[in-house]
């Protein structure tokens, strides 16, 4: 895939990362979004992620603790420009402070955009209370609201559970509440129509996610993937598909208004329809690891540098090195394509 293909701007002639302003790759992209995995325990083991038994988790010394997040989380805001930070997991309600550390980032000067993305076990309980803290936005995932493909997806019966989830992050005003589906390879289109009935009917706004080669077991298969153009057939079949007329700009999704609005459907078409060009994110993981890319095969370590003593310029400037060699794209569709070490798990989505 050539960078022309991708819709990646041209190469600056600077030969190292700037030591201010924006965080700048080479190819001339910002990164202002910034996804921050807190930790890679999960309490659901889906099929596409992990196996049945769940993996070696990291020990809880390797993990970033809630005081060095909250210096990293300060660093990229107010000297790296990040404007909107997403933490993810694992399962980020099982990680330890979350309240506490999205009020620190909501304290931030600028303040960020807070968002979460969660499968919703336990968030009817604490959705009020993390909008109190500051959070704005929740993304939950969700693959199907029939129960036994739901059991059989995520290998245990919380369904109920994810439903009370949702209930509960609308009742706190985390509006809009998003959902995220990847599909069953097999099942999919019936429950891809299923789910968009039951979040036009409840007020949510539904994403599709293409399955992404980032499985522990390494068992992705391009052939039987569901796609995006798969996906949308299967829905104009039932509803009427519009494109949305506001600018997609760096989102993710590709928006259509369904059955003319003001209900909205999203199709992340991060496979089939790449849009590396217009990345503008950032990603640390749980053991404080900068990553460029879901896909890179490098990382560069920040909680040495935390550990070691290493002040606020040190950190910044590595973290802006780390993103300066940032890839033109994700690489999936390239002959060489080799998947990372680390699964979305570990990665933080």
């Amino acid at each position: 895939m050539t960078m022309v293909a991708l819709g990646v701007p041209s190469m600056p002639n600077a030969l190292s990362a700037p030591d201010t302003g924006p965080l700048v790759d080479t190819y001339g992209r910002v990164a202002t979004d910034l996804r921050v995995s807190l930790t890679d325990r999960c309490n659901l083991r889906c099929t596409y992620c992990m196996p049945a038994e769940g993996l070696d988790w990291l020990p809880g010394d390797a993990l970033l603790q809630p005081d060095e997040l909250i210096r990293l989380l300060r660093i990229a805001v107010t000297r790296l420009g990040i404007k909107s930070v997403r933490f993810t997991g694992g399962e980020p309600l099982v990680a330890k402070g979350l309240e506490r550390i999205v009020a620190a980032t909501a304290a931030l000067q600028p303040r960020p955009e807070i968002a979460l993305t969660t499968n919703g076990i336990g968030l009817g309980r604490r959705a009020a209370g993390l909008k109190r803290a500051g959070l704005d936005r929740i993304n939950v995932s969700l693959d199907t609201v029939d129960p036994q493909r739901f059991a059989a997806t995520t290998r245990r019966n919380r369904l109920a559970d994810v439903l009370e989830g949702l209930a509960g992050a609308a009742a706190a005003g985390l509006s809009p509440v998003k959902v995220n589906a990847v599909l069953d390879p097999g099942t999919g289109l019936a429950d891809a129509v299923e789910l968009l009935r039951f979040c036009v009917a409840h007020g949510y706004q539904l994403r599709f996610i293409e399955q992404m080669p980032l499985d522990a077991e390494h068992h992705w298969d391009r052939d039987t993937a569901q796609r995006a153009d798969g996906v949308l057939a299967a829905l104009q079949a039932h509803f009427q598909l519009t494109p949305d007329p506001a600018p997609r700009g760096s989102a993710p999704a590709e928006l259509w208004l369904v059955d003319g609005g003001p209900a909205k459907v999203g199709i992340i078409a991060s496979v089939s329809h790449e849009f590396c060009g217009a990345c503008d994110r950032t990603r640390l993981t749980a053991d404080g690891q900068v990553r460029s890319c879901l896909f890179s095969q490098r990382e560069k370590d920040l909680r040495g540098l935390l550990r070691g003593g290493a002040d606020d310029d040190v950190i910044e400037a590595a973290w802006r090195a780390a993103m300066w060699a940032k890839p033109a794209g994700h690489g999936i569709n390239d002959p060489g394509f080799v998947q990372p070490d680390r699964p979305m798990s570990a990665i933080g989505g």
